[in-house]
C-alpha cells in the first residue's frame, strides 16, 4: 500500500524546521507538507487553516504539541479526511489555570522583550542533556524568532481558549500513534497515557532521553516511529 500524503502540524513558535529530519526520511517535500499555524487565534481557525493547506483530500497527520490540539479539532470537523494520526508530545486536556497564568505572563514579557520568552522556555521544553546542543537549541531559537511576537500572541490565545478534547477521543476511529518524551517537562507521560487510553487501539511510544521537542532531540527515533505508523 502506498504511503498517504502527510501533513505536519507544528507546535508553538515552530515551523517546518521542527520536522526537517522526518520530512527527509519520509519521502521529502513531495510527500510531506508542513502547515503554517501562525495566522489564526483560535484552534478552530487554525484547523481550517490546516485543512486549506492539506496535501490531498485524504491524508495522514503528524502533530506536535499545539499542533495536537489542532489535529483533535480537525478530527472533530472532518474525520473522513484523516487516514491516520500521530500525536507527538501533546495531550487532550484544556489549559489549566496555572498554565494559563504562565502563558499570560509570557505574553506580557513578549511585549517588552520577545527574545527573552525563548530563553525562558528553553529549559522547560528541552531535556537537560540537550541544552548544550546548538543543533537543538539553535533551531528552536531560529524558529521562534522567525515566527515572531504577533504570531506567538495569536497562538497563545488559541491555546488558552481550547476546549477539553477528552470526551471526543472515543470517536476517533483512524489508526493513532501517541509519542511521549520521557523527560518532557511540560507534558508529562501521564497526560499522553490518558490521550492514548482514550483512543481505541492507539499505540503509545515513549522516547528516552527526550524532552518536549522530540522531533529535534531524538529525530531518528521519531522518524522511525512515524515510518512504521505510516506503513
Amino acid at each position: 500500500m502506498p504511503q498517504p500524503p502527510l501533513l505536519f502540524l507544528p507546535g508553538l513558535l515552530e515551523d517546518a524546521d521542527a520536522f526537517e529530519h522526518q520530512i527527509a526520511g519520509l519521502g521529502g517535500p513531495s510527500a510531506c507538507v508542513t502547515a503554517d499555524l501562525t495566522r489564526s487565534e483560535t484552534i478552530a481557525g487554525l484547523a481550517e487553516d490546516a485543512f486549506a493547506q492539506a496535501p490531498a483530500d485524504r491524508f495522514a497527520v503528524a502533530a506536535h504539541s499545539m499542533g495536537g490540539y489542532v489535529a483533535l479539532e480537525m478530527l472533530r470537523r472532518a474525520p473522513e479526511r484523516i487516514e491516520r494520526v500521530a500525536f507527538l508530545n501533546t495531550h487532550a486536556r484544556p489549559d489549566s489555570p496555572e498554565a494559563t497564568e504562565n502563558r499570560r505572563r509570557l505574553m506580557a514579557l513578549a511585549e517588552r522583550d520577545f527574545p527573552a520568552v525563548v530563553q525562558q522556555l528553553m529549559p522547560r521544553i528541552v531535556a537537560a542533556a540537550h541544552l548544550e546542543d546548538p543543533a537543538v537549541t539553535g533551531t528552536i531559537t531560529e524558529m521562534a524568532l522567525g515566527t515572531g511576537k504577533e504570531a506567538f500572541m495569536r497562538q497563545e490565545r488559541a491555546i488558552i481558549a481550547r476546549i477539553d478534547s477528552r470526551p471526543h477521543l472515543p470517536a476517533i476511529r483512524c489508526p493513532a500513534l501517541v509519542v511521549a518524551g520521557r523527560a518532557d517537562g511540560i507534558m508529562p507521560l501521564a497526560l499522553l497515557e490518558e490521550l492514548a487510553g482514550g483512543i481505541r487501539g492507539a499505540r503509545l511510544e515513549v522516547i528516552e532521553e527526550s524532552g518536549h521537542c522530540s522531533t529535534l532531540e531524538q529525530p531518528g527515533r521519531v522518524t522511525e516511529l512515524l515510518r512504521g505508523w505510516l506503513q
